[in-house]
């Protein structure tokens, strides 16, 4: 058990976990809910959140089920779904003027096995803008309307006591409501190498790393799911953190 920030707390009887990127592994999201359901029933706090912090889609073979899996709600928890930029990829493709601006870098970044776990056949190196155009009427016919919904609803930010769960991270010295959407899907060098004070530690991930990064100013959950098959959780309640993991 950590101490998280040097001040930084969860409001009492919250238990709040975050959950860092899943990209369509399927079988360590199972596994970390799981985890996740052990730890809270061990635990006294009775308000408990998980706050899912984006990618659920892409590079892994199980975007759709993923997607599937978030939808069934945890007995006891609320759950929050925040916007990763692969996400953003996502709906930014299916807009009629995405096509030509969007789903040839969504399709070299993964999306290729997100539209195949959909039953949509497309080829990641073919740019041709037909192509791509016929690929997005495809995936709109048979994108069910509740994943629709979900991929539209997601949140750019929460926060919950001293904390702000986030994608990506935030631009240091910029106010939390002037922050650049941009930023908060995309941010990398000028937030994770800033030990600016933000006035809250900033929960995120994105980023990949071999193992959590634990800093006063912010907590990176993105343990490279996809990569080395271990998908990481933080649990936070007052001052304290704990980690859980999958792939052991």
């Amino acid at each position: 058990m950590l101490r998280a920030g040097d001040n930084a707390a969860i409001p009492p009887g919250h238990r709040v976990y975050a959950v860092g990127d899943i990209h369509g592994c399927l079988d360590l999201l199972i596994e970390l809910q799981t985890l996740i359901e052990r730890d809270a029933a061990a635990a006294p706090e009775g308000h408990r959140t998980i706050v899912y912090l984006g990618d659920y889609v892409d590079r892994g073979p199980q975007s759709r089920e993923v997607v599937d899996q978030l939808l069934k709600p945890l007995p006891g928890f609320e759950a929050v779904f925040l916007r990763g930029n692969h996400e953003d990829f996502l709906l930014q493709f299916i807009k009629p003027a995405g096509v030509s601006a969007y789903a040839a870098a969504w399709m070299l970044n993964g999306g290729d096995k997100t539209l195949a776990s959909y039953g949509v056949r497309a080829v990641p190196h073919i740019a041709d803008a037909a192509f791509l155009d016929d690929t997005r009427r495809a995936f709109l016919e048979v994108l069910p309307a509740e994943h629709l919904a979900f991929y539209q609803a997601l949140r750019l930010t929460h926060r919950i006591g001293d904390y702000l769960f986030v994608h990506a991270g935030i631009r240091p010295g910029v106010p939390l409501e002037e922050q650049d959407e941009n930023d908060l899907l995309w941010i990398r060098d000028e937030f994770l190498y800033s030990s600016a004070d933000h006035g809250m530690v900033v929960v995120h991930g994105h980023t990949p790393v071999e193992a959590v990064e634990f800093r006063p100013n912010r907590i990176n959950l993105d343990t490279g799911a996809i990569f080395g098959g271990r998908l990481t959780a933080v649990a936070l309640h007052g001052t304290q953190a704990a980690f859980l993991d999958t792939g052991y």
